[in-house]
């Protein structure tokens, strides 16, 4: 039973405890007059502006990052993984000397046959590099001289929201802060007027239906909420209710943040409680953003040659093309990280009628960001990434004909690329095997992908950590090796 008498106790905070053990104070002005630095406050930031790290542990070769996320796990055997052996395979049956055993989906492990898919679409060697590109790709495949192009990236999780939930948070259960958080809280803010950590959302053609993305993908976890990402629709305003109500005068909002401002101060002094001055950030951030989200979706101003290279889709708002121009928008304003998820990868069955689709969708609007970023001298600070949470299987989930397969998911291996801040450019990374089915060499776990992105921004991922019930968290967990061959 509880006791009540311990009530006042457990209600005092630590303002209160120091409040009332007044004769410290003595000791530490003595300490001050000592050593004055001991006290001394930053010069040319707070707190908030220089985040928990103060600094980086290193020199950072990238100070932003725009993550390009293909929820639903594009094929890699369609698109950057070439493997010609296969045609010879078409429906025979994956060997057992390949699978070795290793767990597949329900979704095929009812099948009678694991019949081998060989892609139907062409490749071809593009850039001093002489990376395989697969036909889909017209516009990504002339940027390879600037991409390191990773096929050996592996996860454990064999299922969607595991997966991407590991991806972003370093486990596969809810509940852990994202990336974009992470640095947030070790970076500290990056922009006055626009969140540190922005995510956006695009349209997609594929016509099977989509998974879900759930706000904790971009959450912050059990760190202060402060941190976590805004996300902007990409139909109608680009966050609900950031305009004035009619009547409502810009002056008017001022000053009544201001007394609320004011009042949530004193709550703050009576609780301790650190959500409350995350509330008032928040609300300030808001004031600030009725002016800057404007401006920032506004593309009247953009060249006619830009608007070109990003293609006909960039003049509809929420397609991926549009995003692109976004992110570099935000990249230009000092957003530190930008999310752009595009859903609809999720190909089970009629691959090659959706792949084209999304493609479609995706291609000239990564190759327009890389192209368009190197035009303005970003590139080389801005780390751009492309990837989903896994790959695709060889063998055909469903009927398989010349002309139509569905492929199931496959953990094992899967491609990403990364170009730009801090990242070796026209390179290819790892190799796996003739069904792309294992990797022979150069495997790159998820953690050592989170490793060597923290690496470009100047972080050593084992010492970014935030101790929650008893235990000191990091984006890595207890995994992870920087990949310092795809470094430049």
């Amino acid at each position: 039973m509880l006791n009540n008498m311990f009530d006042p106790q457990l209600l005092q905070t630590r303002r209160h405890f120091f409040g009332r053990t007044a004769a410290g104070i003595g000791t530490a002005a003595l300490a001050s007059l000592t050593n004055p630095q001991l006290f001394a406050a930053p010069a040319t930031a707070t707190a908030e502006d220089r985040g928990v790290l103060g600094d980086t542990h290193f020199p950072a070769k990238a100070k932003r990052v725009i993550y390009l996320f293909m929820s639903g796990a594009p094929s890699q055997l369609d698109l950057y993984d070439y493997k010609p052996q296969m045609q010879e395979m078409f429906d025979k049956d994956l060997p057992d000397s390949v699978r070795m055993g290793q767990r597949i989906t329900t979704m095929t492990s009812g099948q009678k046959r694991l019949p081998v898919a060989p892609s139907m679409f062409k490749f071809q060697q593009h850039g001093k590099s002489g990376a395989w590109v697969s036909e889909l790709l017209p516009h990504t495949a002339k940027m390879v001289d600037d991409m390191a192009i990773i096929k050996t990236v592996n996860t454990e999780a064999i299922n969607h929201d595991p997966a991407i939930t590991y991806i972003q948070t370093g486990a596969q259960q809810p509940g852990r802060p994202s990336m974009g958080a992470w640095l947030s809280y070790g970076l500290g803010e990056s922009s006055k007027n626009l969140p540190s950590f922005v995510v956006l959302h695009s349209t997609w053609s594929a016509k099977r239906d989509a998974q879900a993305l759930y706000s904790r993908l971009w959450g912050a976890g059990w760190l202060p909420s402060r941190f976590q990402g805004v996300s902007l629709r990409s139909q109608g305003d680009p966050v609900l209710f950031l305009s004035n109500p009619p009547g409502v005068s810009s002056q008017t909002r001022r000053t009544m943040l201001d007394a609320l401002a004011k009042l949530n101060e004193q709550q703050f002094e009576a609780m301790g409680d650190p959500e409350i001055n995350a509330r008032i950030a928040q609300y300030e951030m808001a004031y600030k953003m009725q002016t800057s989200v404007p401006e920032l979706t506004d593309i009247s101003g953009e060249s006619k040659e830009t608007l070109e290279m990003y293609g006909p889709d960039v003049h509809k708002p929420g397609t991926f093309a549009a995003n692109c121009l976004l992110a570099r928008r935000l990249a230009e304003r000092n957003v530190r990280f930008v999310q752009v998820f595009i859903r609809g990868w999720d190909q089970h069955g009629s691959l090659p009628r959706d792949i084209k689709l999304q493609c479609r969708d995706v291609d000239q609007g990564s190759a327009a960001l890389l192209s368009d970023l190197k035009q303005r001298g970003m590139l080389d600070d801005t780390l751009v990434i492309w990837g989903g949470e896994f790959g695709r299987t060889v063998y055909c989930q469903g009927t398989l004909t010349k002309t139509n397969y569905g492929r199931d998911h496959h953990p094992r291996c899967f491609s990403v690329w990364m170009a730009g801040g801090g990242i070796k450019p026209g390179i290819v990374y790892g190799e796996t095997d003739d069904f792309s089915y294992n990797i022979v060499e150069n495997p790159v776990h998820i953690h050592d992908l989170n490793a060597t992105i923290l690496n470009c921004l100047g972080i050593d991922h084992e010492r970014l950590t935030y101790r929650f019930q008893g235990r000191d968290f990091r984006l890595t967990d207890i995994h992870g090796n920087v990949v310092r061959d795809i470094l430049a």
